[in-house]
C-alpha cells in the first residue's frame, strides 16, 4: 500500500499529464453524437445531455421517431422548461402499427421537424430519437439525413439515437457509444417495462 506522499506524488504526475492534454484542446464545435447498440440507454444518456443543456440555458429540440403512443416521464418533465420544444411523433413499434406507409408518413413528418430545428440556429442542441431505427427500416433515405448533418450550423449539437446505426452515420459523427447488452430483466426475469426507467 502506497504512503500519503507516495500518493499525492502519483497524482500530481497524473494532473500535470492531465492538464497537458486538456490545454492541447482548443476547438469547440457543434457534435454530432450517436448512440446505438442493444444495451439499454440509448435515449436515456441523450436525454441526460439534454437536461445538461437545459441546466446551461440552451435552447434544445427533441423529436422522438417510433415514439409518441405513450406517455413518458421526459414529457412531463420537459413541459416545464420553456427552452425545450419536446415532439413525440411516432406511432409505435412497426409491429404494433403494422402499417409501413403510416410508419413512412410518420417518419418524414418527424424528420421535417428535425430538420426545421437543425436548420435555425437558435438550437443550441437537438436529439433525433430513435432515427436509427427508421433508417434501418428504409423510411427515410440515409444520404437526405447524412446530407442536413454536413449543413448543419456549426455549433449546434445533434444527438441521434436507436440501434442499428448505420455505418455511414457512424463515420459521419464525431462521438459514438454503442450500448453492450450485458444483463436485462425483461429477458432474463419476465420484468415488463416500468416507469421511470423505460418510459
Amino acid at each position: 500500500m502506497r504512503t500519503e506522499a507516495e500518493h499525492s506524488s502519483r497524482m500530481a504526475k497524473k494532473k500535470a499529464a492531465h492538464d497537458r492534454i486538456v490545454a492541447a484542446k482548443a476547438l469547440e464545435k457543434g457534435l454530432i453524437i450517436v448512440h446505438t447498440g442493444k444495451g439499454k440507454g440509448k435515449t436515456t444518456a441523450a436525454l441526460g445531455m439534454v437536461v445538461r443543456a437545459i441546466g446551461h440555458g440552451m435552447k434544445v429540440g427533441v423529436v422522438q421517431f417510433v415514439k409518441g403512443a405513450m406517455e413518458t416521464g421526459e414529457a412531463a418533465v420537459f413541459a416545464n422548461f420553456p427552452n425545450v420544444e419536446f415532439r413525440p411523433m411516432g406511432d409505435g413499434f412497426t409491429w404494433n402499427t403494422q402499417d409501413r406507409e403510416a410508419d413512412i408518413a410518420s417518419a418524414r413528418a418527424a424528420w421535417t421537424e428535425v430538420k426545421r430545428m437543425i436548420d435555425d440556429p437558435s438550437y443550441d442542441m437537438v436529439l433525433a430519437d430513435e432515427l436509427n431505427i427508421v433508417l434501418r427500416y428504409d423510411y427515410l433515405p440515409l444520404e437526405e439525413v447524412l446530407e442536413t448533418l454536413r449543413a448543419k450550423p456549426a455549433d449546434t449539437h445533434v444527438l441521434i439515437t436507436g440501434r442499428n446505426a448505420p455505418e455511414a452515420l457512424i463515420e459521419a459523427a464525431d462521438l459514438v457509444t454503442d450500448m453492450t447488452l450485458v444483463k436485462h430483466p425483461f429477458r432474463e426475469q419476465g420484468v415488463k417495462a416500468q416507469a421511470g426507467i423505460e418510459f
